[in-house]
This record gives structure tokens, sequence and C-alpha cells, in this order.
């Protein structure tokens, strides 16, 4: 889409090393984005000049943590209205058009969108019907902002305000295996292990040792995993298996403490 011609929206993405896919995000966002803004936090396989070269401002600023890193790209960017996205999610020539018909009157009529993920497998066909996830990236940064955290990045929908849906997906490109998604989950569970808020050691200790199947099912059976097939039922398992290596891990966590976290943090 012409410059001109594109809604008053900026599009942020954070990167370190995302040279597989860093150009074809960029693109894909400037289709409905005014500007695109990758903050790269020290990437060395080409991330920066690929994503310069498909029409983005790149900043470099070290690693503060995920919440961290979106508020900095949020304080970057030109307007108001903000589309976030990861280095792996592509916005569909749909969704492009959808989101410009939001701005087509002036501004739109809510201050954030649901935006859902669709995942786009390594093998197989995209699933656009089963498994998506809820996310909420256009915003406009003037009602909410990303949270100051290290761990979490998700913000929470302030008290009245009403959440406009948009139909049309972004296509997660996730992983391109099954070994890059268990390190995915590896680190991400991690970060989140040492960076949320302590529980109890009790109550780690039984979600170690009952938790498993619980996740599992949320994956498979209320996400829908198993339209998926036998990739849907191994991708659920490895899904419900970084959820527990959480709990295995923050109980690791608690035993070098070595106490219980105090009221305060298990109310947290």
């Amino acid at each position: 889409m012409p410059a001109k011609s594109r809604p008053p929206v900026s599009a942020y993405i954070r990167t370190l090393n995302e040279a597989r896919m860093i150009g074809d995000v960029v693109r894909a966002a400037l289709q409905v984005a005014d500007e695109v803004v990758v903050i790269d936090s020290g990437s060395t396989d080409g991330t920066i000049e690929l994503a310069q070269n498909a029409g983005a401002r790149v900043i470099d600023h070290e690693w503060l943590g995920n919440g961290h890193q979106k508020r900095l790209a949020e304080d970057a960017c030109a307007h108001d209205w903000l589309l976030d996205l990861d280095a792996d999610e592509i916005v569909s020539p749909e969704l492009a058009a959808e989101i410009t018909g939001l701005f087509a009157g002036g501004a739109p009529p809510h201050k954030i969108y649901r935006t859902m993920l669709a995942l786009v497998p390594p093998v197989g066909k995209p699933w656009r019907d089963f498994g998506l996830q809820v996310r909420h990236k256009l915003y406009d940064r003037r009602i909410v902002r990303a949270p100051a955290h290290k761990a979490w990045d998700q913000f929470e929908i302030p008290d009245g305000v009403a959440v406009g849906r948009l139909k049309e997906p972004i296509l997660h490109h996730a992983f391109t295996g099954a070994a890059q998604f268990m390190g995915k989950l590896n680190r991400n569970s991690t970060v989140r292990a040492e960076a949320l808020p302590l529980k109890s050691r009790p109550y780690l200790a039984l979600r170690i040792v009952v938790g498993f199947p619980f996740y599992f099912a949320k994956k498979y059976l209320l996400q829908r995993y198993f339209r998926g097939g036998v990739y849907g039922f191994a991708l659920a398992s490895m899904s419900a298996y970084g959820r527990w290596l959480r709990d295995v891990k923050m109980w690791e966590r608690a035993r070098r403490l070595g106490r219980a976290p105090s009221q305060k943090e298990a109310d947290q």
C-alpha cells in the first residue's frame, strides 16, 4: 500500500537474531502500518540489515525483558495507534484490509482490538479455525501500555474499556520444527519461573504431580488441537510439557531460597 494511503498506525517488533523471517514480517506489516519500528537487542545474523532493507526503522537497545522491551518500542513509535508484532508473525492482505477499513472514517470505534493468532505449522496448512490464541495487538497507547515487567508482556484490559474484534488472524510461523519449539518452551519456562511471583512449594509440588494431564487437556480438547491430527497431539503434548517444566523450575527456585514465599509474594 502506498505510504499516503496507510492508516496512522505504527507497527513494532522486538528482535534478536530473527533473520529467518524479519524481512517478510516487515514487508507484510507495511501493507497497513505507516511505519515499522524494530527494537533489536544485539543481532549478529543480519537481522538489522534485512529489517532496514525491508523498510523498517531499527533501534539498537540492550535486552531489558519482555515487557520492558515493548515499552521501549511504544515510546519510539511516531503514532499512538500501535500494532504489536513478533518477528514470526505475518499480517495477511486480508487483515491489512480489515485494519485499513477501521480507519476509513477517522479514528476506530474502539481503542483496543482483539487480534487472534493462527498457527502456521512447519508441516500442513495454517490452523485458521482451531488452536487460535487470543491477543490484543492493535491498540491506542494513550489508553493502555505494555506492562513494565521482565517476563510478562501482555497488558490487562482497563476497566470500562470496550474491546473490538478483528475477524482475520495474524499468521504465526512460531517454529521450524519440534527441536526449535522445545527450545523456545525451555527458554520461556526459565524466564517465567524466575520472574513471576513465587508460589509455595506444596502448591508447586501438587502441580508437578497432577498438572501435566490438565495442561494437555487444555490444549488438546479446549483449544481443539485434536483438529491437527497426529501433529496436533504432538504439539499439545510438547506445550503441556513446557508449562509443566515452568512449575518444576519454580519449585527449584523455591528450594534454592529455602523458604516459602511471603504472603505479599503469594498474593501478587
